[in-house]
């Protein structure tokens, strides 16, 4: 199987199991060091039952060791760069959220430009010939032959 392969599938099954929620805030939980099932449990405030099916996945998956003290089981990441590398990730979600502000941003102004342009048709009496047909009213400015608003 070639390198490339081999790399790209990998990094996938890693992406995958990282691609919970719970997983993800159990990366982080595991930051500072060892906790608990019962520790876990608070911070992400579900069952305890969920908290270790999350950490039977990340252990699967050499996400997580554990180590046993008795009755007790403490819970680490086998790599702690891992919650490194997610906080790095945050750029993304940052970018992300720009584009769709963005997006947002241009969506709105496009629904009270083509809102104002019904309102005008439907607004135009029958002694106003010359915009009695609401296709005159859309047409595209002659300085923007495309139609498309910018």
């Amino acid at each position: 199987m070639p390198y490339r392969t081999v790399v790209t599938k990998e990094l996938g099954g890693l992406l995958g199991i990282l691609s919970h929620p719970c997983r993800l805030q159990i990366v982080e939980e595991l930051r500072e060091g060892e906790r608990d099932v019962n520790s876990l449990q608070e911070s992400l405030g579900i069952s305890h039952s969920g908290v270790s099916q999350h950490l039977t996945t990340l252990r699967a998956h050499q996400v997580v060791l554990e180590r046993r003290e008795g009755r007790h089981v403490f819970y680490r990441l086998r790599q702690p760069e891992l919650a490194a590398w997610l906080v790095e990730g945050l750029a993304f979600i940052e970018n992300d959220r720009e584009s769709l502000e963005r997006i947002s941003s241009a969506v709105q102004a496009a629904r009270q430009v083509w809102l104002a342009r019904k309102i005008e048709a439907v607004s135009v009496s029958p002694e106003q010939p010359e915009a009695a047909h609401p296709q005159e009213i859309i047409e595209p400015a002659k300085d923007n032959p495309s139609g498309r608003d910018q």
